[in-house]
């Protein structure tokens, strides 16, 4: 993508989105791709300006966050990671036997494998199109492994890549989706599978860019999620209905502000370069993009213990999680929570400032009463 800035204050207007976040990673830096899990974490804390623009840009949250002295805890160890490429690995032997067995076709020669191969991911994005028309014309069964399927978000273009795509005789394309952790007695465990139906609703979102494209295409709303059974390493295979997620995902993408309306507002030389930037450096440009720290980034983002740090610092109530900032109204600061709590600043009439000071009007009755409630051999053992 090569569209222009259009005209910041102190770049030449023919500088490219390209070229500018080539610089904010740094001209040596390899590029880290999106993929749906970052996408799904994106979606979920759109307000976030710091994580749109680092993975807009490619950066390496990881080698970042060591940087700045706060290593990640975020990300799946190689355990995880070669455990899950085995699992998936004997799913797929022999032509996707099992897992076509998990859609009720006993023979794999039934099924077309297309090639997905081509030149870079533009190209294979457009060869997977070009194979799920043919397959959707045909009307066949037919397993597309690995395709590649790009989706524009926050202004810049995404490539993904899902475990698999079948593609019905009635010209339906569903998502498979093939994680490591198990299904025991037929449900998995919530949070991973909750992870993965957003993750799956992400894939879901890209191909029907392309099936609104293609004559008697249709994306199915159930996707595949395929486990080990129990505690064996035995394929077992759950339809999981993703459209609550995929209008989470849809309507918090729309939200995100677009990747060059970020750029345009960082001063002048501003640069993520790991490589080259002292952790000083790096730390002074992070702090030049505004964040939106929760306690979900913990389990989502490579920067949250750095943004967590720096939340608790400025006293914000968002800290607390996104539940309790609702619930405060133009509390922002933990401070202003206490004073109104205490009576010494606020408005009486608004609700949030009433309802902290019943509570703590509340609290002091508790407190006052419980000598009198509790014995006092126990009160001097507490003491």
């Amino acid at each position: 993508m090569s569209a222009s800035l259009g005209g910041g204050p102190h770049r030449p207007p023919q500088t490219t989105l390209r070229h500018r976040l080539a610089e904010l990673r740094g001209p040596a830096a390899v590029p880290r791709p999106l993929d749906a899990r970052a996408l799904a974490a994106l979606a979920a804390n759109p307000g976030c300006r710091r994580r749109a623009i680092l993975d807009g840009a490619g950066v390496d949250k990881t080698a970042l966050a060591a940087k700045l002295g706060a290593p990640s805890g975020f990300g799946q160890s190689q355990f995880a990671i070669a455990r899950g490429n085995a699992f998936e690995a004997k799913v797929k032997a022999d032509g996707g036997r099992e897992l076509l067995g998990l859609l009720g076709i006993a023979e794999p020669g039934e099924v077309d494998l297309p090639e997905l191969t081509a030149a870079g991911p533009e190209g294979r994005a457009a060869r997977t199109a070009l194979a799920l028309r043919e397959a959707t014309a045909a009307g066949r069964w037919a397993l597309l492994d690995h395709p590649m399927l790009a989706l524009e978000v926050a202004g810049s273009p995404v490539y993904l890549e899902p475990d698999a795509v079948v593609v019905r005789p009635d010209g339906r394309w569903t998502v498979v989706e093939i994680k490591s952790f198990p299904m025991i007695d037929g449900s998995a465990d919530a949070a991973k599978a909750g992870a993965a139906a957003r993750q799956a609703a992400v894939y879901v979102l890209a191909l029907e860019k392309v099936a609104a494209l293609t004559e008697g295409a249709a994306v199915a709303h159930q996707v595949l999620l395929v486990c080990p059974k129990d505690f064996s390493n035995l394929p077992t295979g759950s339809a999981v209905d993703v459209r609550k997620q995929l209008a989470v995902t849809r309507r918090q993408l729309t939200r995100l502000t677009r990747i060059e309306e970020i750029a345009d507002t960082l001063p002048e030389g501003v640069t993520f370069d790991v490589a080259e930037c002292s952790a000083e450096e790096l730390a002074s440009a992070v702090e030049c993009v505004p964040h939106a720290y929760a306690p979900e980034c913990l389990a989502a983002c490579e920067l949250a213990f750095h943004c967590r740090e720096r939340a608790r610092s400025a006293d914000v109530v968002a800290a607390l999680g996104r539940s309790v900032r609702g619930e405060l109204g133009g509390l922002t600061t933990i401070g202003a929570v206490l004073a109104a709590a205490r009576g010494e600043a606020g408005d009486p009439d608004d609700p949030a400032v009433a309802a902290l000071r019943r509570a703590r009007a509340l609290r002091a009755e508790a407190l006052a009463a419980a000598p009198a409630r509790i014995p006092a051999e126990v009160v001097e053992c507490a003491c």
